[in-house]
């Protein structure tokens, strides 16, 4: 058995990531992921590539943006394939705000589920009823769902 080439072209790196070729060259414009050239220009990924990709999805699908993804990025080594060490120093400093983020979902299932859940849709305390756009003073968004306490109001 032939060991596989520890550099991959651009087709099957998107194969064994998941991701398109279009995502890859997106991906490598924002500096999340780098390739070499080959002849004809072709881009040529390390095998370690594909660890950066699946951290890369998995951080997105928790909420992460490409920004904070390239932020945490750019604390791994540039010069080395990073080690399970340094993986564990990029997840500890998610661990705060991925635990803000449950905590804001849980709030926010619980918000929905009393409201919505009940099907009651009380004129008194919903959290989505917002009379005459009454909570556009206290900013952009579902305010109520997002913490802020309606006006006590009459039925």
């Amino acid at each position: 058995m032939t060991a596989p080439s520890s550099l991959l072209s651009i087709g099957e790196t998107a194969t064994r990531s998941g991701v398109a070729t279009s995502t890859l060259r997106f991906y490598e414009s924002c500096g999340l992921i780098s390739s070499l050239r080959a002849a004809g220009n072709h881009r040529r990924y390390h095998r370690s590539t594909l660890r950066r990709i699946a951290i890369i999805r998995i951080a997105q699908m928790l909420g992460l943006s490409l920004h904070e993804i390239g932020d945490a990025f750019a604390r791994l080594p540039k010069n080395r394939t990073p080690t399970k060490k340094d993986w564990s120093r990029l997840a500890a400093s998610w661990g705060k705000q991925l635990d803000r983020r449950i905590a804001e979902l849980q709030n926010l299932r619980t918000r929905l589920n009393g409201c919505i859940g009940c099907g009651c849709l009380s004129m008194k305390n919903c959290s989505l009823y917002n009379t005459d756009d009454e909570a556009a003073g206290l900013g952009p968004g579902p305010r109520y769902l997002l913490g802020d306490s309606p006006p006590h109001r009459k039925d």
